[in-house]
């Protein structure tokens, strides 16, 4: 089978009852060189490659092509050396040729030192696994990466083994995946826990304040519809983040769809992304708004208006986000003789936010509500 010059097989050639193995160019049939005066040693090496190459060349050239990774070791020297390693071994280690053979087959472990994975791999030469063994290697570049090794012998005609056959399965991907499943479940957890603690709090603070049970449940079910709509925008992003417009317009929509209050609402500002803990937050906080401004303020009139609008400030740290609700038209405003579960849902609705405050001004002609929080850079 003709082999394209320049490629190199490896030589396995009997001598003194002993099994040889090395690397030795392979070319073309015209290659080699025909001086007369050939030593009977010369004559006897090309007789062996021509007969590797008869016997054994297509299967190098499919281990040498493969893309998976393999190598041939010599089992009859101490720490399995390295004396074959096709162009997907290399190309999974970053070395090259020359720097891999002669070498024990652990020197890529990241950890040499690591006793389990030792005994995972002296278990793979002795044939005592069934699935192969997951082991942590190291490139050249100081990089690291995951593979299963699959160990088999190779035999002489007296059932010796005088070679180890060892293929690598790269897991780096499927390392990677698993640990951002760990990641995600890690983080599903901690949402949950947020959910719960908030949804206790609602109720709890609810049933502080109010003992008509239609009101306590009305109440309860108008937090709860606030938190599911924040989820249902965030689910949308990936939970990676979510516009500060898009916040706004899923918390003030069942508030606009009666009255013409959809008139009634003007937004101004850009878009800018909120982390999915800030876009909760204001969910709340703007469902808490709206619901005091249809019991008390200006949405309890026909004439009333909201303006909602807000400006990104580059701070020391990230963006500082300066957002203003503010109330024209309803009936004249006075601060409240005591403070609800509403106004202190709103006011600590931020609390937890990198420099989040909220402050309440009842001022005669409507409510202005201030909130700042640090926002991520744009």
């Amino acid at each position: 089978m003709p082999i394209s010059q320049g490629k190199a097989a490896l030589v396995a050639a009997e001598q003194h009852g002993k099994i040889r193995v090395a690397w030795l160019p392979i070319t073309g049939s015209n290659s080699v060189s025909e001086t007369a005066n050939k030593s009977n040693e010369q004559k006897v090496a090309e007789a062996a490659v021509d007969g590797f190459r008869k016997n054994l060349g297509p299967f190098v050239v499919a281990a040498e092509t493969t893309r998976m990774a393999m190598v041939f070791t010599d089992a009859k020297e101490f720490g399995n050396p390295i004396i074959f390693a096709n162009d997907s071994f290399l190309s999974l280690t970053g070395y090259g040729r020359e720097e891999v053979l002669g070498q024990s087959f652990n020197f890529l472990m990241a950890q040499p030192a690591d006793t389990e994975a030792l005994a995972h791999i002296a278990a793979e030469f002795k044939g005592n696994t069934d699935g192969g063994s997951e082991i942590r290697y190291r490139r050249k570049d100081n990089s690291e990466f995951w593979a299963t090794i699959f160990v088999s012998p190779v035999r002489d005609e007296n059932g010796i083994v005088v070679q180890n056959f060892a293929s690598f399965v790269d897991l780096t991907r499927h390392k990677e995946d698993e640990a951002q499943s760990r990641m995600l479940i890690g983080e599903l957890n901690h949402r949950v826990k947020n959910i719960l603690s908030t949804v206790q709090s609602i109720v709890w603070q609810t049933l502080r304040t109010a003992s008509d049970p239609r009101m306590i449940r009305e109440s309860i079910e108008s937090r709860l519809f606030a938190l599911s709509r924040s989820h249902d925008l965030l689910t949308r992003e990936n939970w990676h983040s979510a516009g500060l417009c898009d916040v706004i317009n899923d918390a003030m929509e069942p508030f606009a769809v009666a009255d013409g209050r959809a008139e009634r609402i003007v937004v101004m500002g850009e878009n800018i992304r909120l982390a999915p803990q800030a876009a909760l937050a204001l969910g709340i906080v703007f469902n808490e708004l709206a619901t005091n401004a249809v019991k008390y303020g200006a949405f309890s009139s026909g004439a009333g208006s909201i303006l909602i609008e807000w400006t990104a400030e580059p701070a020391p740290v990230g963006v500082r986000l300066l957002l203003r609700w503010r109330e024209k038209g309803g009936p004249p405003v006075t601060p409240p003789a005591h403070k609800g579960f509403g106004s202190r849902v709103i006011e600590r609705g931020l609390a937890h936010e990198p420099e989040g405050t909220v402050d309440l001004d009842y001022r005669p002609d409507g409510l202005v509500c201030t909130m700042t929080l640090r926002a991520p850079n744009r």
